[in-house]
């Protein structure tokens, strides 16, 4: 039998706050390099729900550091069909309300929470080989070697804007919870939201999606990854 070749690792890191569009542009830049896609942010999401529905206080770490090492987190990486279970439980649309939008901050900051979620994040970039990962912390901490890190930002009344769009909530009230979510990550003591050294800042304030996924291929291009 023919060895099968694999094709050369690539990992884009793309950080950077709510509402910048990393998932829309994530998905679909790991569709354009055929790779997979990890939302990270979704993994701590299916946590939270699994913490709200043991009926745990945000404030005892200890306890939901213990709820987070008995569950069975799977989590889909195909950039067309992007999953999340717990224990077996489909929670796709569960994670996105806001019962657990409010508390994610918090369970996030765990140290058990991301010492464990961290490491899953490891495996499953490994095993992938070429991905696109998104989420808060993952050119500083979860792949600090990718190939190539950005930092997609948009100001805070454009974030406010879509992410209200998208939850069809109130844009006054959207901005006043990201301006929240903002200082409760940039400012917690483990593995805090901050824009990795050697990433590229790009802001999609004034950028449709297709162009910010051009830019991004012409970087990996110009960086021979692709």
């Amino acid at each position: 039998m023919a060895e099968q070749v694999r094709a050369p690792r690539c990992v884009v890191a793309v950080d950077g706050p709510s509402g910048s569009g990393k998932s829309t542009v994530s998905r679909r830049l790991a569709t354009a390099l055929g790779g997979q896609y990890l939302d990270t942010g979704a993994m701590y999401r299916a946590v939270t729900w699994a913490v709200l529905r043991a009926g745990a206080d945000l404030s005892d770490a200890d306890g939901i550091g213990k709820i987070t090492e008995q569950l069975v987190l799977q989590i889909g990486t195909d950039p067309a069909n992007p999953f999340v279970t717990v224990d077996d439980i489909p929670v796709d649309a569960e994670i996105r309300g806001p019962q657990v939008t409010a508390a994610v901050s918090a369970v996030a900051a765990v140290p058990l929470v991301r010492q464990l979620l961290v490491a899953f994040q490891r495996e499953l970039i490994d095993e992938a080989g070429r991905i696109v990962v998104e989420g808060r912390d993952i050119g500083t901490v979860v792949a600090p070697d990718a190939q190539l890190k950005v930092y997609l930002t948009a100001s805070e009344a454009e974030r406010a804007r879509r992410r209200s769009a998208e939850d069809a909530t109130d844009i006054d009230a959207t901005a006043a919870d990201l301006a929240r979510r903002d200082k409760h990550d940039s400012s917690r003591a483990v593995d805090p939201l901050q824009q990795a050294a050697d990433a590229i800042t790009l802001d999609s304030t004034k950028l449709g999606i297709d162009d910010v996924v051009d830019t991004l291929l012409d970087l990996l291009d110009r960086k021979g990854a692709r």
